[in-house]
């Protein structure tokens, strides 16, 4: 049995390194320029080991060629709010607790291989219940022991005691264990200290919970759950580290007070208003919301019985979300592409980009927010989100015009990861 297995893990690895080749070139029918905003016709992307040498018109006639002539070529997709760790959303609000952390691990391998064969080679893993189990993924990842995309991670949320990033809904004398509140922080000494701590503990950002939360039962996401001030300790400490502050806020104020203390990213975004939009666009705060997300929760947490109240706030803030969403992409405020993948399956993340497109963006714009505009929130535009000479050779493949149907993203038939044919 032991060799069986072991046989099981080799194939495994195996899927990560087929076709590697130390110099060889993709023949691109059409390619995504993102940085141009065009489609090039019939080029020659040369790779060498895991990146890009040259992007070439004419064929290099020593090198070995793949042939994807047939595809629309783009660079690996970038989703900037997934939850690789663990299961995903069920009717049960305590489920986090009924894992052990080996199981939930074991899980996040599960859902990085879907994410990264459904074309997402690079994701910003944006926090899990269980502190640092997302580190653990991220290293056995970059180390070659699983197969999965490109992770930055957050290794836990910083959120008040009770608030939208802790485990809720239980008898008030049943103790949620340490690892599950390691960034719980009620003032802005406190809130210095778990930044610390957590980038300490191998996270590569900060996120940081501004308002109450959809999906945390006894919260209210329209309620500011931390202060301006105590949000700026957080971005201040985190600078301290060289990295910046994600803020989860889907309240008016909480949206104000997170841009105001000069987080990078506002996650969700579901009730901004008018001055929330002109702040965004003034400070050049990143919007990453998942608009996609709650037609899911609707249809699926209505037949399996999710929770009352999670339903309701869906509801509540889910047209409300999509209103705010078509004002930043008028006003021009920075878009990427964040799904919440984890409260549904992984591999479904690209089902958003027809709903970006309906609420706002051009199709180019919003395959560039799951590109370069991605990579540059993530500050890795050196390395990722197009395919440009020097970047890692992350690149995708589909059949048709992605310009034309933008849905034809959903069923991606070729991944390249660092040079190797993934799928």
């Amino acid at each position: 049995m032991r060799i069986f297995a072991a046989l099981g893990v080799a194939c495994v690895l195996a899927i990560g390194i087929a076709h590697a080749s130390d110099r060889f070139a993709v023949h691109a029918g059409h390619l995504v320029d993102v940085d141009a905003g065009i489609v090039r016709d019939d080029v020659y992307v040369v790779i060498d080991g895991d990146r890009i040498a040259t992007v070439q018109k004419t064929a290099p006639g020593d090198l070995r060629i793949e042939d994807w002539s047939r595809y629309t070529v783009l660079p690996g997709l970038i989703d900037c709010h997934t939850h690789l760790i663990g299961d995903i959303e069920s009717s049960s609000v305590t489920a986090p607790l009924t894992s052990s952390q080996a199981r939930d691990v074991l899980t996040g391998v599960r859902n990085a291989r879907a994410t990264l064969m459904a074309g997402f080679t690079t994701v910003r893993d944006v926090g899990t219940y269980r502190a640092f189990t997302d580190v653990a993924l991220r290293n056995a990842i970059n180390d070659g022991t699983v197969i999965g995309p490109r992770m930055a991670v957050a290794g836990a949320y910083i959120t008040v005691s009770g608030g939208g990033g802790e485990v809720t809904g239980l008898a008030p004398d049943v103790v949620v264990p340490a690892e599950f509140r390691r960034g719980v922080a009620n003032n802005e000494s406190e809130i210095r200290q778990r930044v610390r701590e957590i980038l300490g503990g191998g996270a590569d950002f900060i996120k940081i919970i501004a308002t109450g939360a959809v999906l945390t039962n006894g919260t209210n996401p329209g309620a500011a759950e931390y202060s301006e001030a105590e949000i700026h300790a957080a971005v201040d400490e985190a600078a301290k580290y060289g990295t910046y502050v994600a803020a989860h806020a889907h309240g008016a104020e909480g949206i104000k007070n997170a841009i105001r203390a000069g987080v990078r990213s506002i996650e969700h975004g579901s009730l901004m208003d008018d001055e929330g939009v002109a702040l965004m666009k003034k400070y050049g705060t990143y919007l990453s919301a998942d608009i996609y997300n709650g037609d899911y929760i609707a249809e699926v947490g209505k037949r399996d019985g999710w929770d009352a109240e999670i339903l309701r706030k869906n509801d509540e803030t889910t047209e409300t979300q999509r209103v705010a969403f078509r004002k930043a992409a008028k006003a021009g405020v920075k878009i990427v592409f964040g799904t919440d993948a984890g409260v549904y399956p992984h591999g479904w993340n690209a089902n958003q980009f027809p709903y970006m497109v309906r609420y706002g963006l051009t199709p180019m714009q919003a395959i560039q927010a799951a590109t370069i505009n991605a990579a540059e929130l993530m500050r890795w535009e050196k390395n990722v989100g197009s395919i440009e000479p020097g970047k890692y050779a992350d690149m995708i493949a589909v059949e048709g015009d992605v310009l034309a149907d933008i849905a034809l993203l959903e069923k991606v038939q070729k991944v390249m990861k660092g040079g190797a044919i993934i799928k």
